[in-house]
């Protein structure tokens, strides 16, 4: 797997992540022995970009990842987000906290979750309207300063956030959702992005399941599984959606490779600047997205990829309604 610099501060990543969050919270029941057996297949493959977060399990993910990578933690570039606050004792308690204080504690706790003394890329999950993003940002800066943390990030940020974090701190990344069927960031934020030399991590490249291409029901997926809630996999507007991947899997299958294969590669195409995290707890599923680094899609092919799922033809909100309040601040 190719590396590729993030951002403009030094960060050096892999060209393609895996996101973590499913292996253990919110995509149904969780296979820790699998999940492990993914984690250690994707170093294999020089997949060394590993995201996770505290909210993920209320913690047990980023239990999963310092197991699996004791031993290896030169071998991986770590990320991880505080801010979106859940409790052991009440799961469906739900906050969000960028206060000064909470950052130096939130950090801690998820050193000693991960079992490393470093953390490689600090995000905050969620920006809390409540606090000044130049106190946040300010806190986080001094886990810099004090070694435990190496570079730091932002996720779902509005472009003024994002210029005013970078004023106090330099950025190295933004992570937020971005594939065919979400491509809000690409009129305003990624230019701002690019003009700040902040390296693009987007999220949920696959539409959450729906780009892979193997989705057409979700009467199928268990209570525990948050798409159930979700307004794009509701209804008619998931009928509708489910009839832009066909028009995909057309393309897909004259090139000969998966529909998820051609979603991720399209997305890889938008700049060396662009790190996907395509997340899975299945090492067939990893493979499929590794494979993906290797596509190349020409001018037109990526015309006509784009062209197949016009932005106005995605039905539905990417979040329900508490979830979009908390998204662009």
């Amino acid at each position: 797997m190719e590396e590729v610099k993030l951002g403009g501060q030094g960060a050096i990543v892999s060209r393609m992540g895996l996101g973590c969050m499913g292996m253990s919270d919110y995509y149904g029941e969780r296979n820790d022995e699998e999940s492990t057996a993914t984690l250690l297949r994707a170093l294999e493959l020089g997949i060394t970009f590993l995201d996770t977060a505290d909210l993920y399990g209320i913690g047990d993910n980023e239990e999963l990842i310092g197991r699996v990578i004791a031993g290896r933690r030169k071998e991986v570039f770590l990320a991880t987000k505080f801010g979106n606050v859940r409790r052991k004792d009440d799961p469906s308690y739900r906050a969000i906290l960028g206060t000064p204080e909470y950052v130096h504690q939130a950090c801690e706790a998820s050193l000693k979750r991960l079992n490393v003394e470093t953390i490689d890329l600090y995000y905050q999950h969620r920006v809390d309207p409540n606090v000044p993003i130049e106190d946040t940002v300010g806190a986080m800066s001094e886990l810099v300063a004090q070694g435990k943390v190496r570079f730091l990030g932002l996720s779902e940020a509005g472009a003024n956030t994002i210029r005013r974090a970078h004023a106090v701190h330099p950025i190295t990344a933004l992570q937020s959702e971005y594939s065919l069927w979400e491509r809000s960031m690409e009129d305003e934020i990624l230019p701002v992005l690019r003009e700040l030399g902040i390296g693009f991590v987007p999220y949920s490249p696959l539409g959450r399941g729906m780009l892979s291409g193997k989705l057409t029901t979700t009467d199928e997926m268990p209570d525990t599984d948050f798409r159930k809630n979700s307004p794009r996999f509701q209804g008619e507007a998931f009928n509708k959606n489910l009839a832009l991947v066909a028009r995909l899997r057309l393309i897909a299958e004259r090139k000969g490779i998966t529909v998820s294969q051609l979603a991720l590669a399209w997305v890889l195409a938008q700049g060396k600047d662009v790190v996907p995290i395509p997340g899975t707890k299945r090492r067939k599923y990893l493979e499929e997205n590794a494979a993906a680094a290797e596509i190349m899609l020409s001018p037109s092919e990526l015309q006509e990829i784009a062209t197949a799922v016009p932005p106005e033809e995605v039905t539905g909100a990417r979040y329900a309604e508490g979830g979009m309040k908390t998204v662009g601040l």
